[in-house]
Protein backbone atom coordinates (compact mmCIF):
# COMPACT_ATOMS: atom_id res chain seq x y z
CA UNK A 1 0.00 0.00 0.00
CA UNK A 2 1.39 3.47 -0.83
CA UNK A 3 0.94 6.49 1.26
CA UNK A 4 0.99 9.94 0.39
CA UNK A 5 2.03 12.83 1.81
CA UNK A 6 0.64 16.16 0.67
CA UNK A 7 2.21 19.76 2.15
CA UNK A 8 0.81 22.90 1.46
CA UNK A 9 4.16 23.98 0.87
CA UNK A 10 6.07 21.43 -0.92
CA UNK A 11 5.24 18.67 -3.27
CA UNK A 12 4.17 15.10 -2.77
CA UNK A 13 6.05 12.40 -1.15
CA UNK A 14 4.70 8.50 -1.67
CA UNK A 15 6.28 5.98 0.24
CA UNK A 16 5.12 2.54 1.23
CA UNK A 17 3.07 1.74 4.03
CA UNK A 18 6.08 -0.04 5.78
CA UNK A 19 8.05 2.68 5.42
CA UNK A 20 5.81 5.33 6.20
CA UNK A 21 4.64 3.15 9.54
CA UNK A 22 8.23 3.32 10.80
CA UNK A 23 8.68 6.93 10.39
CA UNK A 24 5.25 7.89 11.88
CA UNK A 25 6.16 5.50 14.85
CA UNK A 26 9.44 7.17 15.81
CA UNK A 27 7.01 10.46 15.80
CA UNK A 28 4.68 8.93 17.90
CA UNK A 29 1.64 9.60 15.08
CA UNK A 30 -0.97 7.13 14.36
CA UNK A 31 -1.13 5.10 11.38
CA UNK A 32 -4.13 5.82 10.70
CA UNK A 33 -5.22 6.22 6.75
CA UNK A 34 -5.80 9.95 7.25
CA UNK A 35 -3.65 12.21 9.22
CA UNK A 36 -1.97 15.25 9.77
CA UNK A 37 0.69 17.48 10.98
CA UNK A 38 -0.10 20.81 12.31
CA UNK A 39 2.65 23.57 12.37
CA UNK A 40 3.00 22.97 16.35
CA UNK A 41 3.92 19.41 15.41
CA UNK A 42 6.64 19.75 12.61
CA UNK A 43 9.34 20.76 14.11
CA UNK A 44 9.35 18.82 16.93
CA UNK A 45 8.41 15.70 14.35
CA UNK A 46 11.75 16.55 12.07
CA UNK A 47 13.81 16.97 15.05
CA UNK A 48 12.70 12.78 16.23
CA UNK A 49 13.25 11.57 13.12
CA UNK A 50 16.80 13.04 12.77
CA UNK A 51 17.56 11.85 16.13
CA UNK A 52 16.28 8.53 14.98
CA UNK A 53 18.64 8.84 11.91
CA UNK A 54 21.66 9.59 13.86
CA UNK A 55 21.09 6.57 16.21
CA UNK A 56 20.90 5.09 13.05
CA UNK A 57 24.34 6.02 11.84
CA UNK A 58 26.05 5.17 14.66
CA UNK A 59 24.53 2.02 14.55
CA UNK A 60 25.94 1.68 11.01
CA UNK A 61 29.74 2.64 11.90
CA UNK A 62 29.60 0.16 14.52
CA UNK A 63 29.17 -2.92 12.33
CA UNK A 64 32.18 -4.64 10.62
CA UNK A 65 32.91 -4.81 7.35
CA UNK A 66 32.52 -7.75 6.01
CA UNK A 67 35.07 -9.91 4.93
CA UNK A 68 33.76 -12.34 2.29
CA UNK A 69 34.38 -11.03 -1.22
CA UNK A 70 30.67 -11.64 -2.30
CA UNK A 71 29.05 -9.64 0.84
CA UNK A 72 31.15 -6.79 -0.32
CA UNK A 73 29.70 -7.01 -3.62
CA UNK A 74 25.73 -7.19 -2.52
CA UNK A 75 23.78 -3.56 -2.50
CA UNK A 76 23.69 -1.99 0.22
CA UNK A 77 19.98 -1.75 1.99
CA UNK A 78 17.88 1.50 1.61
CA UNK A 79 18.68 2.88 5.20
CA UNK A 80 17.05 4.74 7.56
CA UNK A 81 18.10 8.24 6.97
CA UNK A 82 17.70 8.11 3.13
CA UNK A 83 14.10 6.96 3.57
CA UNK A 84 13.37 9.55 6.46
CA UNK A 85 15.14 12.24 4.71
CA UNK A 86 12.28 13.10 2.64
CA UNK A 87 9.76 13.45 5.45
CA UNK A 88 12.16 15.33 7.37
CA UNK A 89 12.36 17.90 4.44
CA UNK A 90 9.32 18.24 4.31
CA UNK A 91 8.36 18.93 7.90
CA UNK A 92 11.15 21.72 7.97
CA UNK A 93 9.91 23.50 4.89
CA UNK A 94 6.61 23.58 5.71
CA UNK A 95 7.11 24.16 9.50
CA UNK A 96 8.38 28.12 8.00
CA UNK A 97 5.96 28.70 6.26
CA UNK A 98 3.52 30.10 9.10
CA UNK A 99 0.21 29.06 11.11
CA UNK A 100 -1.94 28.16 8.25
CA UNK A 101 0.49 25.27 6.50
CA UNK A 102 -0.19 21.77 7.17
CA UNK A 103 0.88 18.52 6.24
CA UNK A 104 -1.38 15.68 5.35
CA UNK A 105 -1.11 11.79 4.71
CA UNK A 106 -3.20 9.51 2.69
CA UNK A 107 -3.53 5.63 2.44
CA UNK A 108 -6.07 3.13 1.37
CA UNK A 109 -6.70 1.99 4.69
CA UNK A 110 -5.08 1.78 7.89
CA UNK A 111 -1.54 0.39 8.21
Amino acid sequence: MIVTFESSETGEVLMYAETAKTLLDIVGKATTARGVFTPPEMLPAAAKLQAAVAEARRQAAAQPEPEDEEDKAKPLPVSLPQRAWPLIDMLERTAKAGPQAHIMWTAAADF
